[in-house]
C-alpha cells in the first residue's frame, strides 16, 4: 500500500488538500495519513483536526509528503526542516502550496528548483533564498520530486502532484481534474456525463 502523509498546521487552509486527498485516498493502492506538530489543529474554516501522526512519526519511505499551506507556517521547527531537506535530497516526492513554499524558500530549500508560489516579492527579505530566477509565474510547477503551487491553485496543485507520483497516465488525470475545473455541465459537453 502506498502512503501519502498530508501535513498541516494550526490555521491550515482546507481547501488546498481536499481534490488531492480525496482522489488518493479513494484508490485502492493508496492510504492518506494526516501529521503535524501537534495532535490537533484548526483549519481556517474552522474544522478541528485530529491528526493521525505527529513529524517525528512520519515514516522515511512514504511515497508522497504534501504541505499545506496556510497561516502558521513561520514557524522554526529544527525537525520539520531536517525532514524536508533530506526528502528534497533524497529525491523523494514532495508537494507545497501556499504559506508552505513560503517557508522553503525562506529555508533555502527551493535552491535547486524551478519553482512557484504566491509571490516571489514576498520573499525578498529571505537571506537563504537565492533562486529567483526559477521562480516561474505559473500557478503550479513540477520540478524533479518537488511540486509547488500558489494558495489559488488547489487543482493544478492536484494534476502536478498526480503526474509526478504516476497516478495515472496523464489523459486520465486531466479528466479527473477536468471536472471541477470544468463544472459538470462544461464537462459533460468535452467528455460526457459522468453519471450515466
Amino acid at each position: 500500500m502506498k502512503q501519502a502523509v498530508f501535513l498541516i498546521l494550526d490555521d491550515y487552509a482546507d481547501w488546498e488538500a481536499a481534490h488531492l486527498s480525496s482522489m488518493l485516498n479513494q484508490a485502492e493502492e493508496w492510504q492518506v495519513k494526516t501529521a503535524s506538530i501537534n495532535k490537533e489543529v484548526a483549519s481556517i474554516g474552522g474544522f478541528r483536526t485530529i491528526v493521525d501522526i505527529t513529524i517525528d512519526e512520519i515514516p522515511e519511505n512514504i511515497d508522497l509528503l504534501i504541505l499545506i499551506g496556510g497561516n502558521s507556517w513561520a514557524i522554526e521547527n529544527e525537525e520539520l526542516y531536517y525532514l524536508l531537506e533530506k526528502r528534497l535530497l533524497n529525491g523523494q516526492p514532495v508537494g507545497a502550496i501556499c504559506g508552505a513554499v513560503d517557508y522553503l524558500a525562506k529555508k533555502g530549500l527551493l535552491n535547486n528548483f524551478k519553482h512557484t508560489g504566491n509571490s516571489v516579492y514576498l520573499w525578498k527579505e529571505y537571506t537563504d533564498y537565492n533562486n529567483q530566477q526559477n521562480f516561474l509565474e505559473k500557478q503550479a510547477v513540477r520540478d524533479h520530486n518537488l511540486v509547488t503551487a500558489n494558495g489559488t491553485a488547489s487543482l493544478d496543485f492536484a494534476f502536478e502532484a498526480l503526474r509526478m507520483i504516476n497516478f495515472k497516465d496523464t489523459a486520465s488525470i486531466e479528466k479527473e481534474i477536468a471536472l471541477q475545473k470544468l463544472g459538470f455541465y462544461e464537462y459533460s459537453k468535452k467528455y460526457g456525463n459522468p453519471f450515466t
